[in-house]
This record gives structure tokens, sequence and C-alpha cells, in this order.
């Protein structure tokens, strides 16, 4: 026999590929960690119950069970989903039933090779890096141990399914949704959204269409991440439909993405300041803001104008998290859709992003590329891309450390006025443009974004960083 793998933790949990270091006996080696870590650090007050749900990935149905024998064998009672559910809707569950944590067997937007173990924090979030890191130390302290489920918990579910339905119906204007006259289409990637949007929006003139809604774990061949590239039948159906806006969830549903009435996709950096505007001026709420590392200089100078507090975080929801549960925050977003917002629980949820971005659009009274326009003109104009390279891990880290070191004095005929290393290396020039590399915590990927005031020059720097990764 071989030695068994290192698991490592990346931005959000553990993720590797089916199969090879994704296998129902190192599924059980991060579950023992996990009870371990719970065993250590629950107080005799605190509930012995964790809830585990799954994604609709290969063999998730059949991981989720796996995980959660090992932890009846360590003591702990659990609530185990019976069928798919989105991440945010389990989180939800993990607070609603007062449990002492949560796991989500899932990989989110990656590949369809890979699967993963998130672990949910009692709050309803992701769970701290100082959660994740003390887990990691703990894999193979024990070896694990299995036990029969006996009660799977699923009394204890239906109410909390309940439970979030009533939260976002009380959290959107559902009756001004269903008022309008348009077609609206909800793309879930054939990931856990389902039709869990058109599910609240049955009834009135509103026509809401869903399409790649039924499971495939092989995502139509495209990785459910909802990004340009992986949403063309979203771009065709709108544009076929004549529709208001294309609304589109990642794998698990806690990440959104937008298409625009022209079929033109949204990038966040669109999508988060036009929700922050209309959750600041159309509700009138106020609080923090935060934006991860690659969010948006537009998020910035709205937060500045209407005198919220700005944070700024490496990339990973968690570390929004952990701010929401200890600060005032309105709206904390990052670049790749994940976006958690005041009044409900410190997680992304896309479910209720994608509802809370089509009530600004609404609220607004004209289609997504106006609304854009009009934001361009008040805040000033910014363009944003994101280019993945395939980079061995090591090779990208080194990349990354040596821009740090010794950046350059221009990237082509841009001079380079700053460098920032809060996550990666970002490269900052005179008009607030900007060029980061990162290594990607999850996967083999050297990730360049930019973000620019045309973009002609958000493309040309791309192009730049691109020359420079490959040497």
């Amino acid at each position: 026999m071989g030695t068994a793998p290192v698991i490592r933790f990346g931005t959000d949990g553990w993720r590797a590929v089916i199969a090879d270091e994704y296998t129902f006996a190192n599924v059980e080696r991060v579950a023992q960690a996990y009870a371990d870590y719970l065993t250590s650090n629950l107080k005799p007050q605190d509930k012995r119950l964790v809830v585990i749900g799954y994604d609709r990935r290969f063999q998730s149905e059949h991981f989720a069970p796996r995980a959660a024998e090992v932890l009846v064998a360590n003591g702990f009672s659990v609530a185990l989903f019976d069928r798919d559910m989105p991440t945010p809707l389990i989180s939800w569950a993990v607070k609603d039933l007062g449990a002492c944590g949560g796991i989500v067997i899932t990989a989110s937007h990656n590949p369809p090779s890979f699967n993963g173990f998130k672990i949910k924090a009692p709050w309803g979030g992701s769970a701290t890096p100082e959660t994740t890191v003390a887990v990691e130390q703990l894999v193979d302290a024990h070896p694990p141990k299995r036990a029969p489920v006996r009660d799977a918990g699923h009394a204890l579910l239906e109410p909390a399914v309940a439970s979030y339905r009533k939260q976002i119906e009380s959290y959107i204007d559902l009756d001004r949704l269903r008022r309008i006259n348009a077609t609206v289409i909800f793309d879930p990637m054939h990931g856990t959204g389902g039709n869990w949007v058109s599910s609240f929006l049955t009834v009135g003139n509103l026509k809401l269409e869903t399409i790649r809604g039924e499971r495939d774990p092989l995502f139509g061949g495209v990785n459910p991440e909802p990004i340009d590239r992986n949403l063309g039948p979203l771009k065709t159906r709108v544009v076929t439909t004549g529709a208001l806006v294309g609304l589109a969830t990642d794998g698990d549903a806690d990440r959104v993405g937008a298409v625009n009435e022209l079929g033109v996709t949204m990038t966040m950096h669109d999508v988060v300041p036009l929700m922050l505007l209309h959750l600041a001026r159309e509700r009138g709420l106020s609080g923090g803001v935060v934006r991860t590392f690659s969010q948006s200089v537009l998020t910035k100078r709205i937060a500045e104008a209407h005198g919220l507090k700005l944070y700024q975080t490496p990339i990973g929801f968690k570390y929004i998290a952990e701010l929401m549960l200890s600060q005032d925050i309105l709206i904390g977003a990052e670049e790749s859709g994940g976006i958690g917002v005041k009044g409900h629980i410190p997680e992304r949820d896309g479910l209720l992003n994608s509802l809370l971005f089509l009530e600004a659009i609404v609220t607004a009274g004209k289609p997504p590329s106006e609304m854009l326009r009009d934001l361009h003109h008040e805040f000033g104009e910014f363009h944003f891309g994101r280019r993945d390279k395939h980079v061995a891990v090591e090779r990208g880290k080194d990349l990354v450390a040596r821009l740090a070191e010794k950046p350059p004095t221009a990237i082509g005929v841009y001079e380079v006025t700053g460098v920032e290393t809060t996550d990666g290396t970002k490269l900052l020039f005179a008009d607030e443009s900007w060029l980061l590399f990162r290594q990607s915590g999850t996967e083999p990927v050297l990730r360049i974004y930019s973000e620019a005031t045309t973009a002609e020059k958000m493309e040309a720097l791309l192009d730049q960083g691109e020359e420079i990764a490959r040497g």
C-alpha cells in the first residue's frame, strides 16, 4: 500500500480529483479530522449535531453518507439531506437547527472531475481560516471510525428548508418581481440551483424560464462557473427570447452570474456595484463594504461616495464572513460571484443574490446595460477581465513571489506606480487600473486579473500578463 496523500485545504475547503485523491478513504480521513476538531472545541452545552449535504457531482450522494458514518461513530448526531441541495440552504440549516457545524460535499465551480469537502460553521457561513487550518492539522491524528447512521435526521431538515424559503420571501420584494411583464432566464448550469429560483416566481406576469436545470455530473462539458466562456447557452437564450436579463448560479448555487439584455456577460465588477447602489440608495441601508483583493475600484468609489466604511480582504469568502460576524457589514463580495448581504447569513447565496439583482433591475426600471452606463457616467468607467493559465502550483507561486520582490517598472507602455500583496501580486497604475497575478488555492491554475479604464487597456494588460507568465 502507498502512503496516504497529504490533505491540503484551499480557499474554501478540501478539493481533489475523484478516484485519484478524492476517494472514500480520504473523505473518511477528513471527516475524522473534523470530528476530532469538534470534539476538542465543543462546550458542554453545545448541540452535538452536524448538518450534512451534497451537490450534484459524481458520487456526491454516496460520499455524504460516508462522512455521516464517521461523525456518528464519533458520538455526533447528523441531519443528512436525502437529495442534493444548494450550499447556502445547507448553511442556513446549520444555523437554523443550532448545529455545531456542517459538511457540504461539493467542489463548487471546479471542473467535473473534482469533488470536495466544505466545512460550515455554527453561524451558517464558511468556516474561518483558523478552523480549516486546525482541521487540516488533525488529519490522521486518529484513524477514521465508522458506524451505521440509524437516524439521518430528515425530520429536522424539512422545517429548516421551509425556514429558508420564508427568509427569501421576506428579504426580496417578490410581488414586485412577479408583476413585471418581462422574460427572465435562469441557468443553474446543471448544478444544485435547479428550479429553486423559478419556484419563487411561479405566479404573476413575469415569465421565468430555467435552462440546464437537470442534473448532469459533467455539467454539459464546461466547468460550472458562471463566467463568460461557460454561459453560451444562457447568452443565446436571452437574445432569442428578448429577455430582460439572464441569471446563473454555479455548481453548488452559492455564486451568481448575469447576462444583460444584449446577451453580454456581466462581470461581478458590474453586478456588485449595481447591487451596492440598490441597497444603499433604494433600500436606504448602511454598513461596511467588503471587497476581496480582485474586486472592483467602482465598489470602493461607491462606498466612499455614500460614507460607507471599506474593508479589503484576501480572496476567499471566509474572510468576508469573518467581518460579517464582527462588524456591521452591508455587502461583501468577491470577483468570482460570491456575495454576502446584510440581514442574511454570513454566506454566499446565489439564489438570494439572483433575486436581489433582479429586484435592483426592476426597481431601476431600465435594462442592465443602461444601468451600467449610468453607473460609469457617475463613478467612472472600468472594465474587468480574467485569464486562467494552467501552471504548476509551485511555478505559479514562484512567479507571484518574484513579481512582488522585483516588480517591473512598466507593463507595456503603462508605468507601474505601486504594488500590493494582500493575496497574490497586484501591480497598480496611475489611473487606478491594475493587473493581478494569483496562484489558485484550489487547482493548478495561475489567475491573471485586470481592471482598467478602457476595455482596450484591460485586454492589453492581460496580454502582457500572459507574456510574463510564459516567462
